[in-house]
């Protein structure tokens, strides 16, 4: 499906990412990877401007052309009491305004029928207590999403997906961590994998500006203490 596209990941060397870049490896594509880990791509911080500019020239110089860009890089999680301005912003620039830069960057070069997936979180949505840094960072990028997807309508489809739990360790979740999920499962790494290669195929060429949550069902059912055996303790 993906013989011979240039697919770029960010974050690409462990866990969502690398599944990612797998799926489409797999599919026959060229995938230029970016993370701060040592991998085969290329290794540098994504919050800074300039190993931005100098990754996204070296994918152009390779191939000239990109056919879709994935946004997955982690940002930094820290709570209100311990997250310093420095490290807030540094969590922003990592999940908001690389996916922006790299977009803009890329712009130029975006092949007929591109797309752009931006990696979100449920977290966009809701939140545990001191998950400040990281919670904004995603908030930020599913609103990035319907921004980019009115400004390049008619040039590049740009979607988001939102993942709930997803176990990336490769461990077996039975009982309560299961059951408590509609599907009854944890997430993988390819559940995601497969919804991000469905959106950049032509089988979704009318979807473009949605955020789609992947989380087993979890942000869809109530809870109220002592209602269908929830219990707050």
């Amino acid at each position: 499906m993906f013989e011979e596209k240039v697919v770029v990941v960010t974050g690409g060397a462990k866990g969502i990412g690398k599944a990612i870049a797998d799926q489409f490896r797999s599919d026959g594509a060229h995938v230029c990877v970016i993370d701060l880990l040592e991998q085969d791509g290329y290794v540098g911080d994504l919050a800074e401007q300039a190993v931005l500019e100098e990754f996204a020239q070296s994918v152009i110089q390779t191939y000239g052309t990109v056919d879709v860009l994935v946004n997955n890089a982690l940002p930094l999680m820290k709570g209100i009491d311990t997250c310093s301005y420095e490290e807030f912003n540094y969590a922003l620039r990592v999940g908001v305004t690389a996916p922006f830069y790299l977009s803009k960057l890329f712009l130029p070069y975006f092949s007929p029928g591109a797309s752009i997936i931006n990696i979100s979180s449920s977290r966009d949505r809701m939140s545990q207590p001191q998950t400040e840094s990281y919670t904004a960072a995603k908030g930020g990028i599913s609103a990035l999403t319907h921004a980019l997807a009115v400004s390049l309508a008619g040039k590049v489809r740009v979607n988001s997906i939102s993942p709930g739990w997803i176990d990336t360790e490769g461990a077996v979740y039975d009982g309560p961590d299961a059951a408590q999920h509609p599907a009854g499962r944890v997430g993988t790494p390819q559940d995601i994998a497969h919804l991000v290669c469905y959106l950049c195929s032509d089988q979704a060429g009318f979807i473009t500006g949605e955020n789609i949550c992947v989380d087993g069902g979890m942000t869809r059912q109530m809870i109220y203490h002592n209602d269908f055996g929830w219990t707050l303790t």
